[in-house]
């Protein structure tokens, strides 16, 4: 037996590395297919994220010298803290709204619309408006304030640096928490209302039925609504700062984007710059990354 498997086993080594070099010569026939492309996509995507990436370790103007600085450059705060406020905030008011949009109640249609709009405003329309609102002498804000005999709340919501921030968050929050709304109607519309028909004959109260229904099945959309709202947290509130702060006062309200505009071409620091772009690049990707896996998980559960 064993002289037998011994003179066999040289042709089963030749089969084994003849198949291999099929696989290998079709593999690389895909791969010559394309290279065009992936050269591209390493001239034009590859080789600038290196070089940000090379210029974001060191001290740079832009004309002079670059000089190393490591991970100096390396620092954000209000950004991050920005993004999960607004994340948390826009999910959990966007599921609480769809709740209750979604029961049989009158004027549902236009409660829906009216939840929608504030996200089909222009950025710099919304902040405009809300400088309007926030202004600390005619604003709307202040004289209801003053109206209402809550004259002690009364402040200067963008003037003042513990307060700037957080005022611009909840217009960030106004602006998006439609959007949010209308995801998570929709992945509540997909439950199947047999579930909740069976929960009712077995006495399930209200609570007992979102604990145990609604929110286990909303969890996947759930987590989709937060990590949209992560991404235009770090990336897409641009226009508001700009419009309503500028970044002050005293760089109170100084986010990703806005601070890399003024760090490269207000005050020549690329290499800051390149750091921030760098570090929004890699949140940016794991959360996609995260969001993809995700939704691979659920569509082979």
């Amino acid at each position: 037996m064993t002289q037998v498997n011994n003179a066999t086993m040289p042709h089963t080594k030749r089969l084994l590395r003849r198949a291999l070099g099929a696989r290998w010569r079709r593999y690389l026939g895909a791969y010559w297919m394309i290279a065009p492309a992936l050269a591209l996509y390493a001239v034009f995507v590859v080789y600038p994220i290196g070089q940000g990436l090379w210029v974001s370790l060191h001290q740079w103007d832009g004309f002079s010298e670059m000089r190393w600085s490591g991970l100096e450059n390396y620092r954000l705060r209000h950004t991050l803290l920005f993004a999960a406020v607004v994340a948390l905030a826009k999910t959990g008011l966007g599921l609480l709204f769809a709740i209750l949009l979604d029961l049989p109640i009158r004027g549902r249609t236009l409660f829906r619309v009216s939840a929608f709009l504030p996200v089909t405003m222009a950025f710099v329309a919304a902040g405009v408006l809300w400088s309007w609102i926030y202004n600390p002498t005619f604003g709307l804000l202040n004289t209801l304030l003053r109206a209402a005999g809550l004259g002690f709340l009364i402040h200067g919501w963008l003037s003042d640096p513990r307060l700037a921030l957080w005022s611009i968050m909840v217009v960030d929050i106004w602006k998006w928490t439609g959007f949010h709304v209308v995801l998570l109607l929709a992945g509540l519309q997909s439950i199947p209302r047999e579930l909740y028909d069976a929960a009712i004959v077995d006495g399930a109260s209200s609570r007992q039925r979102l604990a145990g229904i609604t929110l286990p099945l909303l969890r996947p959309m759930i987590a989709v609504s937060i990590t949209l709202a992560l991404a235009g947290g770090l990336a897409s509130s641009y226009d508001v700062v700009y419009v309503m702060t500028a970044g002050g006062p005293s760089h109170a309200t100084e986010i990703a984007a806005t601070w890399i505009m003024s760090t490269a071409f207000r005050f020549g620091s690329f290499g800051k710059a390149s750091a921030m772009s760098m570090i929004l690049f890699a949140i940016a990707a794991t959360l996609g990354i995260a969001q993809l896996a995700m939704l691979s998980r659920r569509q082979h559960d």
